[in-house]
């Protein structure tokens, strides 16, 4: 008689919205037939690894502040395939937060909520809502349960509230120690952690010590919602470094979060102090905040991509000289460029004296940085306003001086202004054929082979993952109730442990006004660096040592761009162990998608599933062999 084969185990380390993702393709892959069937004859157990709830994970969490927000509208945001989508395994659609807020309504889900505000949220959420976290928590709960559901048989899920702290080669098998002190023996081992804290090094190490020897205060970059704020008294001048959505979080949860209100007035909209908020003076590299997200609609078709396409990053990628900044980013920045002319063309034909065509043809020749094409843009534009010169577009203060604080605040308020309306009137949907083209050609890399460096990444943030509309209305309103005032671009700022006997002050200063502005408070308003190697998840600093050598300073983990394996000292992949999100070399662009985008984070957990189940069988294979 046969001896009956071993279970086989895939441990999954975090369960937040990547790793549940990566499940429900692995589940939906081994369904359709085909792959995986021997495995799942013999018994596939899968073990997610993760202190917090499987779905929502740690930063999309019931049990933060009810104030936080997603950045998308409702109607952007899926955790589903769609007929977009270039997988090779099954499409199997699913609602958007927006459509399953709509199921909720009509009671058509299996979904208990029992928060009372997210409740009254659910009932009037619409596709151009931006969503709470904690709503968000439940759709991404729905989803993992849903998954849950399906799975077929031969197929155990199982959830183990702790962190993996190592994994080890042992034998033909992989041991992943836990921090509760047990391991999981496992056949296969997924890295999915999503971001994560990192220690303080360079820099942040400097002014974290010298806070602690010179009585100041500093807030190294961390996540918002779970940073402690109470270090920052109320009517403190805080010297705010970073204008993102760190930023914006960090702005709501020490004003409203602190009994403030916003009110709606015949002049706009209008703050209310609780008279328990700190002064913030806010500064950056750029010294403006992130383009808001935009709520128009394109008019024309979008624009298919023509400068950046996937077969062109294919040949880019297979470079080995290869050089982002010279031969990618001109023809990221081109397709940018082409998807906002080709909407305000196509869509706003009374804004244009030439035809597309035309403009086309004459654009297609020109560097997207050229003073010929700001030339073409000035003969073909009505309103010289319409133009988009990326460089500026980028650096918006630079060049710029301002005699006086006062004249600065006013300089900001009114590009804020423009800026909203940019990004929310309908004659401005360039705007949107500007992010979508940019959002596509991001996703051309997916796969290529091309390493996307962290400089673009920032920019892309600073584009296409700003704060909702209404965050910049609400930032308006505290600049005009003195709560908020900027600092400008290119902030400076010392450390300075000479003024009062020894007793430590923070001086920012910044090119674009004269004068510095000194205080005991410094925040560095900006998410942790995906610094692999000095990540606070001993995983993943494991997975770097056994990725490049003990002596690695690898700030990102190396993955194969075919399957995302890791990729060892040696420079072969590991045959049981993947990796996926943003502390990897692949591109990264977020656990759920909008909608109709063939969404790289879909494409590469299609991949990994895929990849994932060939390895099971062959073990299965192998096993049976043996037996």
């Amino acid at each position: 008689m046969l001896a009956l084969m071993p279970e086989l185990t895939v441990a999954v380390l975090g369960a937040g919205p990547r790793g549940v993702g990566w499940l429900e393709r692995f589940v939906e892959n081994l369904r359709a037939g085909g792959l995986g069937q021997g495995a799942a004859a013999a018994g596939i157990r899968i073990v997610l690894i993760d202190p917090y709830q499987p779905g929502p994970g740690r930063l999309w969490r019931y049990d933060q502040s009810p104030l936080l927000k997603l950045n998308s509208l409702a109607a952007d945001v899926t955790m589903f395939t769609d007929a977009s989508c270039t997988v090779e395994g099954p499409i199997v659609p699913g609602p958007s937060l927006a459509e399953w807020a709509e199921l909720w309504r009509a009671g058509s889900l299996d979904v208990t909520v029992d928060d009372e505000a997210v409740r009254a949220e659910l009932e009037a959420l619409g596709p151009a809502s931006f969503p709470t976290r904690r709503l968000q928590s439940f759709y991404l709960d729905w989803f993992h349960r849903r998954t849950l559901a399906n799975l077929p048989a031969g197929v155990e899920v199982e959830w183990l509230n702790t962190s993996a702290v190592s994994v080890a080669d042992d034998g033909d098998r992989q041991l992943v120690g836990l921090a509760d002190g047990g391991a999981v023996p496992a056949d296969a081992v997924l890295y999915a952690l999503g971001h994560n804290g990192s220690t303080l090094a360079g820099e942040h190490e400097v002014l974290d010590r010298f806070a602690r020897e010179h009585g100041a205060y500093y807030l190294a970059p961390a996540f918002t919602a779970d940073a402690d704020l109470d270090g920052l008294p109320a009517g403190a001048d805080i010297i705010v470094r970073g204008m993102g959505l760190a930023a914006v979080d960090l702005v709501v949860l020490l004003t409203q979060g602190r009994g403030g209100r916003f009110e709606e007035t015949e002049g706009g909209l209008r703050y209310v102090p609780s008279g328990r908020e700190p002064r913030l003076h806010l500064g950056s590299r750029r010294g403006v905040p992130y383009h808001s997200k935009v709520t128009s609609k394109l008019v024309a078709p979008r624009a298919e991509l023509r400068f950046f396409t996937r077969d062109i990053a294919a040949v880019l990628g297979a470079r080995a000289d290869l050089d982002f900044a010279a031969d990618v980013w001109p023809l990221i920045a081109k397709e940018a460029l082409h998807g906002y002319y080709h909407e305000l063309f196509l869509g706003h034909p009374d804004r244009v004296r030439l035809p597309w065509d035309e403009f086309l043809a004459r654009f297609a020749e020109l560097d997207p940085w050229s003073d010929a094409l700001r030339e073409l843009a000035v003969e073909a534009l009505v309103d010289p306003a319409d133009a988009l010169d990326l460089s500026v577009f980028d650096r918006p203060l630079a060049g710029l001086s301002f005699a006086s604080h006062d004249e600065l605040q006013r300089h900001l308020v009114e590009y804020i202004a423009d800026d909203v309306h940019r990004r929310t009137a309908a004659e401005h949907s360039a705007t949107l054929g500007l992010f979508t083209s940019l959002l596509f050609a991001l996703f051309a890399t997916g796969g290529s082979g091309i390493e996307v460096p962290p400089w673009f990444k920032a920019f892309f943030s600073y584009v296409a993952s700003g704060p909702p509309v209404h965050r910049l209305e609400e930032l308006l309103a505290l600049v005009e109730a003195g709560v908020v005032r900027f600092l400008g671009a290119e902030l400076e700022v010392r450390a300075d442990g000479s003024a009062d006997g020894g007793a430590g002050v923070f001086r920012a200063s910044s090119p674009s006004v004269p004068g510095e502005l000194t205080s005991n408070y410094l925040v560095d308003a900006w998410l942790p660096e995906d610094a692999a190697h000095r990540s606070e998840n001993a995983a993943l600093r494991d997975a770097v040592r056994a990725s490049s050598g003990e002596a690695s300073l690898a700030a990102l983990v190396a993955v194969h761009p075919d399957d995302s394996r890791l990729i060892g000292p040696d420079g072969e992949p590991h045959a049981a162990r993947f990796a996926i999100g943003p502390f990897t070399s692949a591109p990264n662009a977020g656990a759920f998608a909008r909608p109709s985008t063939d969404a790289m984070s879909f494409r590469e957990n299609d991949r990994v599933a895929r990849a994932v189940l060939r390895l099971l069988d062959e073990l299965t294979a192998r096993q049976t062999l043996l037996a």
